[in-house]
């Protein structure tokens, strides 16, 4: 019997055009009746994601900032903090790779010392809470991730940069123009496993749902894991299951209608 199911956001419920399923509210509702948890988890800010999910996000799971703060609506469960000099080495990491702009990701907000238009205007979509400061470096926040905006495809263009580190760090490709560094006991796999025990529930009465790499360890945490027809190749590789359908067709609710409805 499944009891808790988690989604991801972008590529997974969201359309391209970041629209949740027509759908979603009255399926989420369902599940609640039958007793069954639903979440997401993704590397939006918790601001983003409280005020994408209403009118029911103060009930929701919200594993935001790639599983680095799990929130049940406004109340904090959990956190799991980047310190500053890691931090401070990535930064100054991405002022190095061309083309590419940073987003230093903490508990109270945003933080960009960029002010490219193009830029601006797309991190809106992700982040709600968004600071523009001198220098990343002298932020004094707690501190969850750094991610990178990438325009000319991060796989190809700033990625290869941020090989070494692997191991050392969690650096991952959350979609065709973000990576998401954090470290490498700070993933959604790390905050499924949290909230799995909190609710005390088992990886078999888990189900979840992703498409790129950041949602890697949360498939691997899930016997019932899904996913997206649209989701990069390793992740289909890594998941028990594929959705009928994709992002741009609600693939989440309709595999959930049909599995669990």
């Amino acid at each position: 019997m499944i009891k808790l199911v988690v989604s991801d956001m972008d590529g997974t419920l969201l359309n391209d055009q970041h629209q949740l399923p027509s759908d979603f509210f009255e399926v989420e509702e369902q599940l609640r009746a039958k007793g069954i948890t639903f979440a997401v988890a993704s590397g939006r800010q918790y601001h983003n994601l409280y005020e994408t999910l209403q009118p029911i996000s103060e009930r929701l799971l919200i594993l935001s900032d790639n599983g680095t703060v799990v929130r049940q609506g406004r109340e904090e469960l959990f956190v799991n903090p980047m310190d500053q000099p890691t931090a401070n080495m990535f930064i100054e990491k991405v002022r190095q790779v061309p083309a590419c702009f940073t987003v230093l990701c903490a508990k109270n907000a945003a933080y960009i010392e960029d002010s490219d238009p193009e830029f601006v205007s797309t991190i809106k979509f992700f982040f709600k809470n968004v600071n523009q400061v001198d220098d990343l470096t002298k932020v004094k926040d707690t501190l969850l991730k750094v991610s990178v905006c990438d325009f000319n495809n991060a796989a190809t263009n700033s990625y290869p940069h941020f090989l070494p580190y692997h191991g050392d760090y969690k650096v991952a490709l959350s979609s065709h123009m973000w990576i998401d560094i954090t470290l490498t006991h700070a993933h959604k796999g790390i905050a499924l496993g949290y909230i799995q025990k909190h609710l005390g529930i088992r990886p078999e009465e888990t189900m979840v749902f992703g498409d790129m790499l950041n949602d890697l360890e949360m498939i691997q945490g899930a016997h019932h894991s899904y996913a997206m027809k649209n989701a990069h190749p390793e992740i289909i590789k890594a998941a028990k299951f594929i959705t009928d359908l994709d992002n741009n067709n609600e693939g989440v609710t309709k595999m959930i209608r049909k599995k669990l409805l």
